[in-house]
């Protein structure tokens, strides 16, 4: 914004500096054991190509692990938004999931 005072002129600017939101930091869950007769999550947060991703590495666990039951799921709404029914469905019917990010 600018304003002529007396034959000069007067710049107003603002601060861009902005503040992250206060967080509560969680743990990681603990590591599995094994993953042998496991059902893990593979979990698409619909970020560029994240379900391509995770089908090739549902692929991979079937070529290279297949006693590992593998599960893709699709987050309810976009990765900036909490999904507590994917992951209560996760808690309740799997051992672990994997969060993927493609590109």
């Amino acid at each position: 914004m600018a304003e002529q005072t007396n034959g000069s002129q007067k710049i107003s600017a603002f601060n861009p500096v902005g503040f992250p939101p206060k967080i509560a930091p969680k743990p990681m869950a603990p590591r599995l054991d094994g993953l042998d007769g496991k059902t893990i999550y593979l979990v698409d947060p619909r970020f560029d190509d994240s379900g391509l991703f995770l089908r090739q590495v549902q692929d991979w666990f079937a070529a290279r692990m297949p006693s590992v039951n593998t599960k893709l799921v699709e987050m309810s709404s976009v990765y900036t938004k909490d999904d507590p029914k994917t992951w209560e469905m996760i808690k309740a019917n799997g051992d672990g999931a994997i969060i993927g990010v493609g590109h």
